[in-house]
């Protein structure tokens, strides 16, 4: 079959030729319609995500839209390696497909679920977001800020502050729900005032690096005289830098609580529990998410292409 091959950690995929793929126990052949590059997906490929297993060469891709045997579309996931979905067959454990309902097409399918769950099971599992609380988005330019901003709103949220570079998109944001909009332009004591002028229920960071630095400092920066507010965040992404410099201070005189959301956090029930609802609000026009469909043979060109617009490109065999 032709196949986005990754033949060597860092090296951008190849359009070549790979061995079929045999269906074991429990394994199910999917006819592949679509698969999209997601940031895990260049992280996996480069050998730096920790999910990474370091044996080559391999299939990228790691979730995608296809069609069983008997017609019926699926989105799959969790496939066997050295097996991806940016392929014209791949293989999937039926306990990793779900259904996919009619007025959803398989490009959108394939784009969206990966990146909606990034800020969905972090609001819902990890932060427990309460009606009407406070939600910033740390990084909300990017296609996952761009649905976090859509998903607190549908999760309850009573305001929602966007953070980001790109001033275009940002704008944008007011139309996707976001209730304030904070541009990184600023220096890093200005970023500090900034974020230090209100306070926060739930951050979700897509950034680290220092972005987050000057968030954290400006929370924690408050008069000791009264309990501070409680502030949860949740780190998601690394696009700003892989580490920061925390010092102790803030959480011992702070209610700033530090977590993590991604794989081996949350049960995978929870994950399939809710792609029915991020599946059925993306079907009725509630959740939208620009794309940008590319054939699979020009993987290589669609790798180093970053849309204005911030799609999210997807590739159809």
């Amino acid at each position: 079959m032709q196949a986005a091959i990754v033949t060597k950690a860092g090296e951008v995929p190849q359009y070549g030729t790979f061995t079929d793929p045999v269906p074991e126990k429990e394994e199910k052949l999917v006819k592949v319609k679509a698969a999209a590059i997601h940031q895990v997906v260049k992280l996996v490929a480069a050998g730096t995500h920790y999910s990474s297993g370091g044996h080559y060469p391999f299939v990228a891709g790691v979730d995608g839209v296809g069609e069983l045997e008997d017609g019926s579309r699926v989105y799959f996931v969790g496939m066997r390696k050295p097996y991806g979905t940016m392929a014209e067959w791949g293989i999937g454990n039926s306990k990793w497909m779900l259904p996919l309902p009619d007025g959803v097409s398989d490009v959108t399918a394939a784009a969206i679920f990966n990146p909606a769950m990034s800020s969905w099971l972090a609001l819902r599992h990890r932060a427990q977001l309460q009606p009407g609380e406070t939600v910033l988005i740390l990084g909300a330019t990017g296609t996952s800020g761009k649905l976090a901003v859509q998903i607190a709103k549908e999760q309850g949220a009573g305001k929602v502050i966007a953070v980001g570079r790109n001033k275009a998109i940002l704008e944008q944001l007011y139309d996707l729900g976001a209730d304030e909009c904070i541009a990184l332009d600023k220096s890093y004591e200005e970023l500090v005032k900034t974020f230090a002028a209100q306070s926060y229920d739930v951050v979700i960071d897509y950034l680290w690096g220092e972005p987050a630095t000057a968030l954290i400092e400006g929370v924690t920066g408050k008069s000791l005289m009264k309990e501070a507010p409680r502030t949860r965040f949740i780190q998601v992404g690394a696009m700003a830098g892989s580490h920061i410099s925390l010092p102790a201070a803030p959480l011992r005189s702070t209610r700033l609580e530090i977590m993590g959301s991604g794989g081996g956090s949350i049960a995978p029930e929870a994950i399939f529990a809710a792609f029915p609802e991020v599946i059925s609000l993306a079907a009725a026009g509630r959740l939208t998410i620009h794309t940008l469909e590319m054939p699979l043979k020009e993987v290589t060109e669609a790798w180093h292409k970053h849309p204005a617009d911030g799609s999210r490109i997807v590739l159809v065999p």
